[in-house]
């Protein structure tokens, strides 16, 4: 059943009735390894970082039938290996012949912290990794995946799960076919991508570029530049450190503060931007809310764009900024102006739609902010910090 290759001790197996079915355990332990590879073709796999020198493992399998000679066969059939060759420990369970209809397996690993690093394999069990210094890479095909304290790099890969991350120390790199991702905190760069789950990040230090086919997408607080798509879901981000890229099939949008350059487009969701030094803002049929604060950095021009909505737009005092703004179907809208530096104007003859031009310098002009809606009102406002 195990076949054992340089291992710290000879595994010990018992089979035991478990309720109705029969279940297989298999104990025991492998040298110190700088490396765990894990390929299983079925069961969920849990690797867990701690004080021990050695791997220890535990393998619990379970055959769903009443027969004892048909689950010992099962049992049989898995084939399972712990072994450890050059500086890399494997763990391999393999079919030989047709698997099961049905059959279970969970793999317990004890490793220690400070291995350099650990890929797991499954076909279809959930994957965990916690407490390991190194790298961990993981690839399930449709179970979860869950990693929490890990130092080094990690990638995860399922073909629907929901992957949620802990602390990692390094760059995060996840792909699921269409669960939901959670991930706390990440001190490289995200990389995430869902065919249909929502995204969630609570913190990222060196930027990120999520993905979602449908699911809303949700970041807190990120030290770098970010990129955020998502098919038709919602966007709210939090404080971001530099440049923004926002896009949403329909989805609203909501942006805390930027650093850098931000760009925003909806199909038709609203749009609101708070503190950002420039920003083009486009969506179909929603409002815009933008706040305009001073750039450290590279001085852009900005564009809001809506073809049926309101736009209001919030200058602080000291910003240096030229405004262009313009309603082309005035017809019961008007550009209302805190400004006097703003000069308002009404173009179109009588029985006409309308245009509605409002232009100045504010603090002796700047970038240009372009401001445009084809049947919305326009208020410009003088931001109170």
């Amino acid at each position: 059943m195990l076949t054992p290759l340089a291992t710290a001790q000879q595994p010990q197996t018992r089979v035991f009735r478990e309720g109705g079915n029969w279940a297989q355990e298999i104990t025991g332990s492998l040298t110190a390894a700088r490396n765990l590879k894990v390929k299983v073709d079925v069961g969920s796999v849990r690797v867990q970082g701690g004080s021990q020198q050695a791997i220890d493992y535990v393998i619990h399998t379970r055959a769903y039938t009443s027969s004892e000679d048909r689950a010992r066969r099962e049992f049989d059939a898995f084939k399972i290996s712990a072994y450890v060759r050059g500086d890399t420990a494997f763990v391999v369970a393999e079919w030989e012949g047709n698997s099961p209809r049905k059959f279970s397996g969970d793999f317990v690993l004890n490793v220690p912290r400070n291995i350099d690093s650990v890929k797991v394999e499954t076909d279809g069990g959930a994957v965990t990794g916690t407490g390991i210094v190194g790298r961990m890479d993981a690839t399930s095909g449709g179970g979860s995946i869950h990693f929490d304290d890990i130092g080094g790099a990690t990638s995860a890969e399922t073909g629907g799960g929901s992957i949620e991350v802990g602390t990692v120390g390094a760059d995060v790199n996840l792909h699921t076919g269409g669960g939901s991702i959670n991930v706390s905190a990440a001190k490289g760069k995200i990389n995430a991508e869902s065919g249909g789950g929502s995204v969630r990040v609570v913190s990222v230090m060196q930027g990120a570029v999520l993905e979602t086919g449908g699911g809303s997408i949700e970041v807190e607080r990120c030290a770098g530049q970010l990129k955020a798509t998502t098919g038709g879901g919602s966007i709210e981000l939090g404080d971001i450190g530099g440049a923004v890229e926002m896009e949403t099939g329909g989805g609203s949008i909501r942006l805390a503060s930027a650093k850098g350059p931000v760009r925003a487009e909806t199909g038709g969701g609203s749009i609101e931007l708070n503190g950002v030094p420039s920003a083009r803002a486009e969506t179909g049929g929603g409002s815009i809310v933008a706040k305009f604060v001073p750039s450290t950095g590279e001085h852009t021009d900005s564009i809001l764009e809506t073809s049926a909505g309101d736009i209001t737009v919030y200058v602080v005092s000291n910003l240096n900024i030229t405004i262009r703004a313009s309603i082309e179907m005035a017809n019961g809208h008007k550009i209302h102006s805190d400004f006097p530096e703003i000069r308002i104007t009404t173009e179109g003859d009588e029985g006409e739609p309308k245009t509605i031009t409002g232009e100045g310098n504010l603090n002796g002009g700047g970038p240009v902010l372009k401001v445009r809606t084809t049947t919305g009102d326009i208020w410009l406002r003088r931001a109170s910090r």
